[in-house]
């Protein structure tokens, strides 16, 4: 990996074109590294690739960059990239879960609200911030898009057309039984996906506690929705999505 500093700009990016870096930017740059002018940095926006670019004249506390060679070409996303939908948990945890759902290619990550959803409140800023610096540190060549908090139903009807939602559900269908009895179990996220295609597909992955009788009826009943199971145990929500994302990229992504 290369050691040269790499940032997400806004800008476009083509031979010619100044550069104006925002304030945070051209700290870290000239304060933080101590870079000056002529010093090479990497740059992407998601739209025009990875640039190979030089440090300009500085003015003041400001940088700019100048392009020089487009390293990279812009790749289309795989229609097939899948989405995250996920109850957010606790702070920690839940920035966890958006900065591992970035580094393995969500396209896009959506916070929804259940029954059990224990924190009912989100911060975008903070979320897009952790999904800036998982890119620029992973060699994403775009961001994945971070949507607000939404109940559950809101989300599910959202979705493009024709994608598949896969089901992390660990219980049966006896509700006085441990961990739901033995009928009603979900097949393994590995059998399932083997099933589909190239298709869009959304991973939900529940709250703590996971979701009520009622919204697992409702998911269950759903055409477009196929339960799977992550295993014996039962998994933390931040471990869940790590899992169910990185059993996707094995078997449908970018990992074969």
């Amino acid at each position: 990996m290369s050691s040269t500093p790499r940032l997400f700009v806004t800008e476009d990016i083509f031979e010619g074109k100044t550069i104006a870096l925002d304030e945070g930017q051209s700290n870290y740059l000239l304060r933080v590294l101590r870079l000056g002018a002529g010093a090479p940095v990497r740059v992407f926006n998601g739209r025009h690739g990875e640039w190979d670019c030089e440090i300009g004249p500085v003015q003041g506390k400001r940088a700019s960059l100048e392009p020089v060679k487009q390293m990279r070409a812009q790749p289309e996303l795989p229609a097939s990239a899948p989405i995250l939908l996920f109850a957010p948990v606790k702070k920690a945890e839940t920035d966890f879960i958006v900065e591992k759902a970035t580094e393995l290619g969500a396209a896009r990550i959506c916070p929804i609200l259940t029954e059990w959803t224990q924190t009912r409140t989100v911060r975008l800023d903070r979320f897009n911030k952790i999904v800036l610096e998982a890119s620029e540190q992973t060699e994403r060549l775009d961001l994945p898009q971070v949507e607000d908090l939404q109940p559950l139903a809101t989300a599910l009807e959202a979705l493009p057309g024709g994608t598949v939602v896969i089901y992390c559900d660990e219980a049966g269908d006896d509700m006085d039984a441990p961990w739901g009895g033995d009928t009603g179990r979900a097949g393994p996220i590995a059998d399932v996906l083997a099933t589909l295609g190239d298709v869009p597909v959304a991973i939900l992955i529940g709250p703590e506690g996971g979701f009520t009788p009622d919204e697992r009826a409702c998911l269950r009943g759903r055409d477009d929705t196929r339960p799977v199971s992550l295993g014996p145990r039962i998994l933390r929500a931040e471990t869940a999505a790590v899992a169910a994302l990185s059993v996707w990229q094995a078997l449908k992504g970018d990992w074969r």
